[in-house]
């Protein structure tokens, strides 16, 4: 696409076209994840603009866009023929446009006289956000819209549902366009899955119907591929588990999504703790914001984001080690060029033919570079693990993995809610809400006031138990938690390195734990559907792919428990989606927002 549609020249020494790209949020949200500033400037992008900004007229630059065929967006693209802003057009729609926004294009180009400027128009199928090679999201924009609250509104209207529904087949059809692979599709029955389930196979069956326009043919869907190698698609509902998503976790990518400011792979840290007050009087000062790209190129980060928090700590101080062992190969090198006071970060820009110069300099930027990383790990991880201390939450993830394994309890669930210094006021109600939910009998009627007074005194808001426990009678699920599994958590005795005082992370008083495997309910009595076969036929073809996706909302620990599953089954790929990304604070609020409510 950012090649005018056509594949990439190969040649990297061929100099690219010059070009200005326009996309609105929701392409921003879908390209900042893959590609950065540096790696749009490789592919010859020296601006990229939100479509509704002031942007100034270029007159002699191609220009590509990148948006959703939205009335507002179709209106402003014909703004712009009018306004001749640049010299060639490329659209490209991330959903499927309608004929009659294409009617108003194509009139607003004729009464432009910019006919012969729009070269390109493209439907790209694009209307999901890409996280990981092996995750993805539905959106980021407008979440609200398909959010766990809107779908499980009390007095939602049969035609808002059926929108909702629209909304989120209408990316899960880009996103199997985009794989090029026509799924089979499993669902449980009865919920908010099996209707996604129910039409996303009515729109595959209605596109490979229509063979002369079908997305699905060609190259590798032709005959001799019909029942080969075809992915399993997985539908689950969030209200099958509503506990995975309070828990507190103890893996490096989940935490950072737990306790910081995460979204769309950046990570947002406020500097200065703020440990010194302010004078009396005087206002308090405003926290520098700094902001970190967690992206696939950091080697660090893919071998670590799955990790147990200890083993992360301990592999930081381990690369800081070895970086120090070479600091001073580092100013040397600087010397040698004379840079010995210049800003890291323009050294780590020297091009190849500076860094050609000599050997010795050649390592400089890569030397430099691996600075920056440990860097940025080394204040990411001192962040993580101040919230670990402070909150103890260590002591939370392994009170709640053992609710949720049926071990036996080392102290009482009383005792944590009414500890001061243990967490904060939505940490124990968390704790206390997996209580509630993995309990197979729920407390009496004085116990539980009694749990709820201490929450109360706590500082707790109580308004998602209330919907916790409407959602549990509704559901009748109490005996479903008994499939989270029941392997213990056993302390480790790996890290000690990290516990003593030389390290960058002085991890006393937080336990080194182990992570387990939780088991999922079988799915027999689940819905089939094949878009390619008809109706009332099954034959399972020969899968080693297989996508699961949450309608409703997921995790990273739901994520990272598919990857450390997909690692033990060598040959079979397992993917994860969801309609919406959340941490525990964001789905107790929706929980919240549904507790004013009786459920359907």
């Amino acid at each position: 696409m950012l090649n005018f549609n056509s594949p990439p020249l190969k040649k990297a020494a061929a100099e690219p076209v010059w070009k200005v790209l326009i996309y609105d949020r929701f392409g921003q949200d879908i390209i900042s994840p893959l590609l950065s500033v540096k790696e749009l400037r490789d592919m010859g992008i020296t601006l990229h603009l939100l479509l509704h900004s002031d942007r100034d007229p270029i007159p002699d630059v191609p220009a590509v866009y990148f948006l959703m065929p939205t009335e507002e967006n179709i209106d402003r693209i014909c703004q712009d023929l009018r306004n001749q802003l640049y010299e060639s057009y490329y659209m490209n729609f991330i959903s499927a446009i309608s004929r009659s926004k294409l009617e108003d294009i194509a009139s607003a180009a004729l009464a432009a006289n910019a006919v012969s400027q729009v070269t390109k128009v493209f439907d790209q199928y694009l209307n999901f956000i890409s996280l990981e090679d092996d995750m993805f999201i539905l959106c980021h924009q407008n979440k609200e819209l398909i959010s766990y609250h809107a779908i499980n509104r009390a007095d939602i209207q049969d035609t808002d549902m059926e929108a909702i529904m629209d909304t989120v087949v209408d990316s899960l059809f880009c996103f199997f366009v985009t794989l090029g692979a026509v799924p089979i599709i499993r669902c449980p029955r009865g919920n908010a899955a099996e209707m996604v389930a129910v039409k996303l196979d009515k729109k595959l069956r209605e596109n490979l119907r229509d063979a002369r326009n079908s997305l699905f043919t060609g190259d590798s869907m032709t005959g001799g591929q019909f029942s080969f190698q075809r992915p399993l698609f997985v539908l689950a509902d969030r209200n099958m588990d509503m506990a995975t998503p309070l828990h507190h976790t103890w893996t490096y990518q989940a935490l950072i999504h737990d306790v910081l400011d995460f979204h769309l792979n950046r990570v947002v840290l406020e500097e200065g703790g703020g440990a010194e007050a302010s004078p009396a009087g005087a206002r308090p000062k405003k926290k520098a914001r700094k902001t970190y790209d967690l992206t696939a190129a950091d080697s660090f980060w893919q071998k670590h984001k799955g990790s147990p928090f200890p083993e992360v700590a301990e592999s930081v101080q381990e690369e800081l080690d070895a970086y120090r062992a070479q600091e001073d190969e580092v100013k040397r090198l600087k010397s040698i060029m004379g840079l010995e006071g210049e800003d890291e970060a323009a050294i780590s820009m020297l091009s190849d033919n500076t860094a050609k110069l000599t050997s010795a300099v050649s390592s400089l930027p890569e030397l430099l570079e691996k600075k920056r990383l440990i860097d940025l790990h080394t204040n990411v991880a001192t962040a993580v693990l101040d919230h670990i201390k402070s909150r103890k939450l260590d002591v939370y993830f392994e009170y709640e993995e053992k609710l949720m394994s049926k071990s036996a309890l080392d102290k009482s669930l009383l005792d944590i809610i009414s500890d001061p210094d243990a967490g904060t006021p939505e940490d124990k109600m968390r704790l206390f809400l997996i209580f509630y939910i993995t309990a197979q009998q729920a407390p009496s009627e004085s116990d539980l006031e009694q749990y709820k007074k201490a929450l109360v005194d706590a500082g707790c808001d109580l308004s998602s138990l209330n919907y916790i426990k409407q959602w549990k009678a509704f559901t009748k699920m109490a005996t479903a938690p008994a499939n989270y599994g029941n392997s213990g958590v056993k302390p480790m005795g790996l890290f000690s390195r990290v516990m003593n005082t030389g390290s960058q992370f002085v991890m006393e008083g937080v336990k080194n734990l182990v992570l387990k495997q939780h088991v999922s309910k079988e799915t027999d009595d689940y819905r089939y559907f094949d878009p390619k076969m008809l109706r009332g036929s099954e034959s399972t073809p020969l899968m080693f792919q297989a996508i699961v996706f949450v309608v409703g909302g997921g995790n990273y620990i739901e994520y990272q428990n598919l990857v450390d599953y997909s690692k033990s089954k060598p040959g079979r790929k397992v993917l994860y989606g969801c309609s919406e990304l959340f941490n525990a604070s964001q789905f107790m609020k929706e929980s919240e927002l549904g507790s004013n409510q009786q459920l359907p």
